[in-house]
């Protein structure tokens, strides 16, 4: 199928839709001509997934069928109701559109963090750029260790939280710039790739990723998926296909700001495992154990049930959910 001028054919209809679910009030006819407009709609947008899977294309029309939806349907009485919906159907939708985009920022991560550790491994002199023999010894052998243990658990896993929800935030906010994602990625990676060739060099090689592991595996990950989240707004607006960049970007800017709720969430998790599981005086199989089951869980819920949401018509998009939250607070 010729996606272009399939698009091309029904852009007017997807339009008068799209109107129609913006409008604040609808007459009988125009009430008809929805209903008529989001059946059909549906079955274009299963023609589109069939032939040619997820599209910039499809992925529009799945927002116009949502907001019509909604004006047909209704919204529930009580916005709490609304949240399994959100965390069961929304969030995981957005997150596995990202599901490539993440893994091509964690395997730029890895590679560039190995260079770095290798390079400055090979190169005293890179070495010593960055602290003396004396300031890299202790970080080897005292400062790593004692950072995780030195502040009451509570109030580091807090800190930690915030710090790194922070980051996630303006991976997203800043993603439209173009250069703010890639800056944090690589300087994500360096600081990884120099702290790994100060702890090999001083045989500190099993300390660094014992202290790692419990909590870095979910809390990389959601780093991950916040710049791909970022560099998908920005791709938004450099390649917005069949619509207008100010339509591109206003339609994945609010799905993508789902996964930035989102992530608040997942960061919280691996906030806590930090304060509480890393420095605790388990077993290390067992922590490193629970960091594993952690990400197995996060994943499993990007994946599969994002999947799942996906291939049943849902975008992600927030504002059906900020829609009924907003007839809740008007009537």
């Amino acid at each position: 199928m010729d996606l272009d001028a399939y698009s091309a054919a029904h852009r007017a209809e997807w339009d008068r839709l799209a109107a129609l679910g913006r409008r604040r009030s609808l007459s009988g006819a125009q009430s008809d001509e929805l209903i008529q407009g989001y059946q059909a709609g549906a079955t274009q947008l299963s023609v589109i997934k069939t032939s040619a899977g997820s599209t910039l294309q499809g992925d529009r029309l799945s927002v116009i069928l949502s907001r019509a939806r909604l004006r047909f349907t209704g919204a529930g009485t009580n916005v709490l109701s609304q949240l399994p919906r959100f965390f069961l159907v929304q969030l995981p939708a957005a997150l596995y559109r990202l599901r490539w985009l993440t893994l091509a920022v964690a395997v730029v991560t890895v590679l560039v963090a190995t260079l770095y550790a290798v390079w400055a491994l090979n190169n005293p002199a890179v070495l010593a750029n960055f602290g003396s023999p004396a300031e890299l010894e202790q970080l080897a052998n005292q400062s790593f260790v004692s950072y995780y243990l030195e502040n009451p658990a509570a109030s580091f896993a807090g800190r930690v939280w915030t710090n790194n929800a922070w980051i996630a935030a303006q991976c997203v906010a800043f993603g439209i710039l173009g250069v703010y994602v890639p800056y944090i990625v690589l300087q994500n990676a360096q600081n990884l790739g120099v702290t790994a060739a100060v702890m090999f060099s001083y045989d500190q090689a099993d300390t660094f990723f014992l202290y790692i592991a419990p909590h870095g595996l979910l809390e990389l990950t959601a780093i991950f998926v916040a710049a791909a989240a970022g560099l998908r707004i920005f791709w938004a607006w450099i390649a917005p296909g069949a619509r207008t960049r100010g339509q591109a970007l206003a339609e994945d800017a609010r799905a993508l700001f789902t996964v930035a709720v989102g992530l608040v969430f997942v960061l919280l998790v691996s906030g806590i495992l930090e304060g509480f599981v890393t420095p605790a005086p388990w077993p290390w199989p067992v922590k490193i154990g629970i960091g594993a089951a952690a990400l197995l869980a996060f994943l499993a819920y990007m994946l599969v049930l994002g999947g799942k949401a996906t291939r049943a018509g849902e975008t992600g998009d927030l504002a059906e959910f900020e829609a009924g939250s907003a007839r809740v607070f008007a009537g």
